[in-house]
């Protein structure tokens, strides 16, 4: 004969607790996880790029998945922004996974000892490096230059660069290259001496 008694449950007490555990655990491994952590950039920092007196390009606040982790401004007046974290190094000797670097001495497109291939990009003259990794594109009175891990990467950076702050679509045409701007034959601020005080 069966035994007519209702069923009883065990207490769930220790689920919450065993839960909380679990998420404790996640956190702290994940943390641990790399030394090589990807930190957004504050909006405040992007805001510098705006000021700046030629157009600055980037690929907005993030992309192919990686957010902007820093932007430096360099003593040749060039500004780079990096995307991603480091793959190789940390603070001061990173290697990004993609940079875009902004220069005003529009004077020469850079090139190394490396092979190299001469094209067009989005309508303006570009140097395509280091087995595709490298581009480095003439437009208006700077040189953009872009570089990444891989060529794909690259390439699709190439493709969608824009200027902060300026009404422009990804994969449009880029403006023209002007002439030889004269930025590397004119002094940056830091160079120039303050003025003397008058003597008394």
């Amino acid at each position: 004969m069966a035994d007519a008694r209702p069923l009883r449950r065990r207490p769930r007490a220790r689920a919450p607790a065993l839960l909380a555990a679990a998420l404790l655990c996640a956190g702290a491994l994940s943390a641990c996880a790399s030394t090589l952590q990807e930190h957004p950039v504050p909006h405040n920092q992007l805001e510098y790029l705006l000021a700046a007196p030629y157009p600055v390009y980037w690929l907005g606040g993030s992309f192919a998945g990686m957010q902007v982790s820093e932007v430096v401004h360099d003593p040749s007046d060039a500004w780079s922004v990096q995307y991603g974290r480091c793959l190789e190094g940390g603070e001061g000797e990173c290697v990004p996974a993609l940079r875009v670097v902004t220069s005003p001495d529009n004077s020469f497109l850079p090139g190394g000892s490396t092979p190299a291939r001469h094209t067009r990009i989005r309508g303006v003259p570009a140097v395509v490096e280091q087995g595709g990794r490298t581009i480095a594109l003439a437009t208006g009175a700077v040189v953009v230059d872009i570089y990444a891990a891989n060529a794909r990467t690259a390439a699709a950076a190439a493709r969608t660069a824009v200027a902060i702050g300026v009404p422009q679509a990804p994969r449009a045409p880029l403006t023209p290259a002007l002439p030889d701007t004269g930025f590397a034959r004119r002094p940056l601020p830091k160079q120039v001496p303050a003025p003397l005080a008058p003597e008394p």
